[in-house]
């Protein structure tokens, strides 16, 4: 196994049972998985930050939910209610009666070039890997959200996988992915955009006691 699959690997083994699906209901629906806004997944992706079921996500994937499930990565499945929710910079915590370990953060910001890896819902299929290098730090002005600081990378992106989890080879979370840039599709095209763990830490204060 090369140094880049050990990584990976690694990375996978320690965040990835830290990691879950979020399954919305839209209004006008009885089930999740239909009726999600245009140009978002009727699933999305979250990850585990405290002990006491705080899961953070994004905000488009839960704003306009009437219901929240969560799927843990065995597969089981919890009711969610919204906690927090802040639009202007893509960033909502809901919570959950679950026992599961939170995800370990990232002591120091990625350089550009380093490896990482994303862990997400993506297309709905449940959690996979995808994995990739940092291409840019500090992201702004990109149009997303009213407030910005993004990580860019190239490791693929795709709906769903909103509210995943960019990690270093560590597994330790560096960003919270929040849209892919694109113009006549919503799949990957390899430059996909997550929020800096410095912003979120901003908006979620108590994330840095």
């Amino acid at each position: 196994m090369n140094q880049t699959h050990a990584d990976a690997t690694n990375a996978w083994e320690n965040a990835s049972p830290s990691v879950v699906s979020i399954a919305p209901t839209w209004p006008g629906y009885n089930k999740p998985g239909f009726g999600s806004p245009p140009g978002t997944a009727p699933e999305g992706t979250g990850i585990v930050l405290s002990e006491d079921g705080h899961i953070l996500t994004a905000s488009h994937v839960i704003k306009k939910a009437k219901q929240i499930t969560i799927r843990d990565i065995s597969g089981l499945e919890f009711e969610a209610h919204l906690l927090f929710d802040h639009p202007k910079t893509d960033l909502a915590i809901i919570k959950a009666e679950i026992n599961i370990k939170p995800i370990m953060l990232a002591m120091k910001p990625p350089k550009i070039g380093s490896e990482t890896c994303l862990i997400s819902n993506s297309f709905g299929l449940n959690l996979s890997i995808t994995c990739g290098v940092i291409s840019a730090i500090g992201r702004k002005n990109v149009g997303f959200n009213q407030i910005e600081d993004f990580i860019q990378t190239d490791a693929a992106s795709n709906p769903g996988s909103s509210g995943g989890a960019l990690i270093d080879s560590e597994g330790a979370l560096i960003g919270m992915m929040s849209g892919i840039f694109t113009k006549n599709t919503d799949t990957n095209t390899g430059v996909n955009f997550a929020i800096s763990l410095d912003l979120i830490k901003k908006t979620i204060p108590w994330l840095s006691n």
